[in-house]
């Protein structure tokens, strides 16, 4: 999986749609191989961006947990202390 596509569920605040849009680029990058399209490319790869933000906005509104949310400032902490972990 790519690395930069992120859990957004469950989360206080919430995903936004930025958010949602970013992981969905990435996705498609990553399912494309193109970081950038060519213009010949372009309109498939935005419509397919289009479709999976939209899905993953659907599935994230969607789902229900009885999990408490999750503090995003203390995951990242988490994240940072694993990668220094990892890397010292």
């Amino acid at each position: 999986m790519c690395r930069n596509i992120r859990t957004l569920f469950n989360f206080e605040p919430p995903a936004t749609g930025e958010e949602i849009r970013a992981s969905a680029l990435q996705f498609v990058r990553k399912l494309s191989g193109f970081a950038r399209p060519s213009r010949a490319n372009q309109a498939a790869f935005d419509c397919a961006v289009d479709e999976i933000a939209g899905a993953a906005l659907r599935l994230l509104t969607s789902l229900e947990t009885t999990s408490p949310a999750k503090n995003r400032e203390a995951e990242r902490e988490k994240a940072r202390a694993r990668a220094r972990e990892r890397f010292a």
